[in-house]
């Protein structure tokens, strides 16, 4: 969370493409670390990995929109491009990289680091094409601000505009539940030690979020304003969290230890597809968003802040996940959704507004040379 909003706010000072090359080399030396037994080194390798995660959901962006704003592409073809992102990152090249991790540590005997020797020898076909293929764009290119100045530009943006922070708290909202779902699901689905296909499920978790981010591109092609419908996705992804609360009053729990999958733990199985179905459609959404609405100087630096009440919370979530009951970890998360649904309908009233208004100056400032 420190280390990582500290580099990952250095891309639009430095450059996108630099932070991007960046993240390769350092998830690269994240793997090595792997190899060693040392609780020291493995402590070391995964501050590199919070480095390495937090240029991955920041510069990679900030470079594509740059890039995509730079050039005068048509701006629905970037909605188009984070629906294809995720469809084929997030979902195909997902499952076909667990298969051939699994295929590398089990099938073919190599054990348990080599998944992570062949994700570095990706990153550094990565980092490859990066170095010979992409240009280099900035968000504030001037030498006079230093780093201060460059958290203080984003606090300004985010303290100004309300559009900025309502974004930020939706998406701190939406994925600190989703990453509190990713904790919860196992022992929600066999809360009696019942032996169910973590593989396959995992899998149709992941076809879901395919038909979510196939689903967002049919939206967003057709030009449906984004504050609008993600106020559903929002609130259907609140139905589905509150059902183990459901499903654990209306089902009566069984006593019996092992088994396959209960009555109850297939209603939830359907509601988890169905979220996983709206994190496909979530995405693409706020990636278009934010796109809108984060200033281009201080875009990197601005979703690494997003990202800090992010981290909090799921640090609070995992420290006290014993504390409390799975039905009340579930109930919070499904009012946290509902939140996130309310703030995403004032977002679409600011919008609207802020539209109003431009529109109107502007038509004021076309009147004026015609007045005596």
């Amino acid at each position: 969370m420190l280390f990582g909003t500290i580099v990952g706010s250095l891309a639009d000072k430095q450059g996108r493409k630099r932070a991007c090359i960046t993240y390769c080399i350092t998830y690269i030396l994240s793997c090595i670390t792997k190899h060693s037994p040392q609780y020291k080194v493995l402590l070391v390798g995964r501050i590199l990995g919070g480095i390495a995660t937090s240029l991955l959901f920041s510069a990679f962006e900030s470079w594509l929109v740059a890039e995509h704003n730079k050039r005068g592409f048509d701006p629905q073809w970037l909605s188009i491009t984070f629906s294809k992102a995720i469809f084929l990152g997030n979902g195909l090249i997902a499952i076909v990289s667990g298969l051939f991790a699994n295929l590398l540590a089990e099938n073919l005997g190599f054990g348990p680091v080599a998944p992570f020797d062949a994700a570095a020898c990706f990153l550094a076909i990565g980092m490859a094409i990066i170095m010979s293929s992409w240009s280099e764009n900035y968000g504030d290119p001037s030498e006079s601000k230093d780093l201060m100045s460059q958290f203080k530009v984003a606090a300004k943006a985010i303290a100004s505009d309300e559009k900025i922070a309502l974004l930020g708290a939706i998406q701190s909202l939406f994925e600190g539940s989703m990453y509190t779902f990713v904790f919860l699901w196992t022992p929600a689905l066999s809360p009696n030690e019942e032996d169910i296909p973590h593989g396959f499920i995992f899998a149709t978790f992941m076809l879901s979020s395919m038909l979510g981010s196939s689903i967002a591109s049919r939206l967003l092609a057709r030009k449906l304003k984004v504050e609008g419908y993600m106020q559903i996705v929002f609130s259907i992804s609140a139905v589905t969290l509150v059902l183990p609360v459901v499903t654990n009053f209306l089902v009566p729990p069984s006593s019996v230890k092992g088994g396959s999958i209960s009555v109850g733990g297939c209603l939830q199985l359907l509601g988890f597809c169905t979220f996983e179905a709206c994190v496909g459609i979530f995405w693409p959404s706020i990636m278009k968003m934010r796109s809108q609405y984060i200033p281009e100087e201080a875009r990197s630096t601005i979703m690494n802040f997003f990202r800090i009440p992010l981290n909090l919370f799921v640090c609070v979530v995992l420290y006290n996940v014993n504390a409390f009951p799975i039905t009340v970890m579930f109930g919070m998360c499904s009012i946290f959704l509902f939140m996130a649904a309310i703030l995403q309908r004032r977002l679409m009233v600011v919008s609207d507004l802020h539209k109003s208004s431009t529109k109107a100056q502007e038509m004021i400032g076309e009147d004026e040379p015609l007045n005596p």
